[in-house]
């Protein structure tokens, strides 16, 4: 086994305890939260920090050794594109459970094209 420079050993060190940290910050959100939508945050948000922390630990070991290796890659991939859809169930579900906290403020009274009426009081033509 190839012995690997000692900044990178404290990379990889550091990039362990930052993604162990904020998995297990995003475990624990998951489970204390009170509504779905403050949970949204807890997997999508600091559990994707804390793996990705934990897989740039990995690239660097390897590419510190002389290797490389396209799987972090592929899970860093992947776990981006999921991310984002386990945050649209937890939101549909909670939405459809009607679990809501609040209810959305109403549209403020202006121009702006997308709180307008109606097409009736458009100026443009």
């Amino acid at each position: 086994m190839t012995e690997i420079p000692e900044y990178a050993e404290y990379i990889v060190a550091v990039a362990l305890v930052v993604g162990g940290v904020f998995t297990l910050v995003g475990g624990y959100g998951l489970i204390k939260l009170e509504s779905p939508m403050s949970r949204l945050h807890a997997p999508t948000k600091a559990s994707t920090l804390g793996v990705g922390s934990i897989l740039f630990a990995a690239i660097v070991f390897d590419f510190s050794r002389g290797e490389t290796s396209v799987h972090e890659f592929l899970i860093i991939a992947f776990l981006f594109v999921t991310a984002p859809v386990s945050a649209m169930f937890i939101a549909k579900v909670a939405i459809h459970n009607r679990r809501l906290t609040q209810a959305p403020p109403p549209p403020a009274e202006d121009t702006v094209w997308a709180t307008r009426a109606g097409a009736e009081t458009d100026p443009m033509p």
